[in-house]
């Protein structure tokens, strides 16, 4: 049953602490082309002691950002990460035309990332640039397919079914896109 609530508008930001704020910097400024939008250098009461950081902000075209904590303290650095796992299958995804995915990857390039921190998946739906940052995180550029106004609709309308189908045990391959 579908809930008849509003949706959140958009992603206002994602949070993750680096280590290094000036490689994180060149990361999403140089190589990757987000604008740093705004520095906050702070100090707060924050789970039972006086938390001294600093937290940048990396726009996104939405007006969301990628933001990321630096400590000044090596313990509170050290108890708050970064801890990023090491999987494929944690990342944030960011849609991009395909002008935009062509840039990133000769930025990439230029920047001299080689596979495994870099690679291109075709899911036939979209076609996916994957690069990790220098603190581990995993980021996707996806360039939808033509026709993903269709796709899309035609996935909403079997999302259910298709869900209970392969919890059911049923794994096939429902992506004719390939």
């Amino acid at each position: 049953m579908a809930i008849s609530a509003k949706l959140p508008s958009r992603l206002h930001h994602t949070a993750y602490v680096t280590k290094d704020q000036e490689k994180t910097r060149r990361f999403y400024e140089d190589v990757i082309g987000l604008p740093l939008i705004a520095t906050w250098c702070e100090s707060d009461e924050l789970f039972g002691k006086v938390r001294t950081y600093v937290h940048t902000f990396y726009g996104i075209g939405d007006g969301g950002a990628l933001a990321f904590f630096q400590f000044a303290d090596p313990k509170d650095q050290e108890e708050f990460g970064p801890r990023m796992p090491a999987t494929p299958f944690h990342h944030i995804a960011l849609a991009v035309d395909g002008e935009t995915q062509a840039a990133i990857e000769g930025r990439i390039a230029k920047a001299g990332i080689k596979p495994p921190d870099t690679y291109v998946l075709e899911h036939g739906y979209c076609r996916s640039v994957y690069v990790t940052d220098p603190n581990g995180l995993i980021l996707e550029f996806t360039h939808d397919h033509p026709a993903v106004e269709k796709i899309s609709r035609d996935r909403r309308a079997d999302a259910h079914r298709e869900l209970k189908r392969w919890l059911a045990g049923d794994h096939t391959s429902n992506n004719t896109y390939r």
